[in-house]
């Protein structure tokens, strides 16, 4: 008979990282998110301009967790391939935060994750419809 612990693989310690994940997310603490990711790690969104750092990183969840004080993340699956992972989750929120008009949003996308040698995230690019998101927002 075998010992009853197993080794658990990459794939199922990243499965467990990403659902911590997200619950730092769902938290509301934008330092929890942040804490996921290298000290110099970055978020790039949409080819936009990267968060890089923990400061950035905190700061672009605080945006959206202040648009969104309702705001749930849901991790729908993880992958790897070629040595990155990918995240794929599903953002639901009433934008009633600042200037918000009320409107629902639910809109799903992913972030690549590029991982460094302690386990935390050095590099995410993450990708999401935005013409539908600004849609949502828009209330049409």
């Amino acid at each position: 008979m075998m010992g009853c612990k197993t080794e658990r693989s990459d794939y199922d310690k990243m499965v467990e990282f990403g659902q911590e994940y997200t619950e730092a997310w769902n938290s509301k603490v934008p330092e929890n998110m942040a804490s996921f990711y290298a000290e110099d790690g970055t978020l790039t969104v949409n080819k936009g301009t990267p968060a890089v750092g923990r400061k950035q990183l905190a700061e672009t969840a605080q945006s959206y967790m202040e648009a969104f004080p309702d705001m749930h993340l849901t991790m729908d699956s993880l992958t790897v391939a070629d040595g990155k992972y990918r995240y794929y989750w599903t953002f639901k929120g009433t934008y009633s935060g600042p200037g918000g008009n009320g409107n629902r949003v639910d809109f799903s996308g992913f972030e690549e994750w590029t991982m460094n040698e302690e386990g935390l995230v050095q590099t995410s690019v993450g990708t999401y419809d935005a013409e539908e998101y600004q849609r949502q927002l828009a209330g049409k």
